[in-house]
């Protein structure tokens, strides 16, 4: 009866252990992709400066005000102001992205911990199944 109950208990903690594992193992899926997405919103933030250092750059170049007035383009009013609103509206993009990814840190620094305890009663479990059945076996040889 004894040994019954310690394998329904190794067995279930064996069934915990596996599902930790794959909730792990999905959190750091997500992981990957919040790094992707993180590096998607970084490169399309780039390529939209880009665009807007090309247009200023352009209309710069194409204007004798322009040229008479500022010294390159950097110097335009309204090129300041246009990279700045890029920039704010991709810096909550990426807020919004770094608070996931530590929420997944978090929750699968809990997740480890909690299978690196279940994996110790696991194992302490397993070698008390395997002294009594030893002892079962050895009952009769006293």
């Amino acid at each position: 009866m004894a040994i019954s109950n310690l394998h329904e208990t190794l067995l279930s903690y064996a069934w915990r252990k596996s599902q930790l594992q794959l909730e792990i193992s999905e959190l750091q899926s997500q992981k990957t992709l919040a790094l992707y997405s993180q590096g998607d919103a970084i490169s399309i933030k780039t390529q939209d400066e880009s665009e807007l250092r090309d247009f200023y750059k352009a209309l710069y170049e194409g204007d004798e005000e322009y040229k008479g007035k500022y010294k390159d383009y950097t110097e335009i009013p309204d090129f300041a102001t246009e990279l700045n609103k890029i920039a704010a509206a991709y810096q909550d993009q990426l807020e919004q992205i770094n608070a996931w990814e530590t929420q997944l840190d978090a929750e699968i620094t809990t997740k480890s911990a909690e299978l690196e305890e279940v994996n110790a009663y696991y194992e302490s479990l397993k070698s008390m199944l395997s002294s009594n059945i030893q002892e079962d076996f050895n009952f009769g040889l006293k």
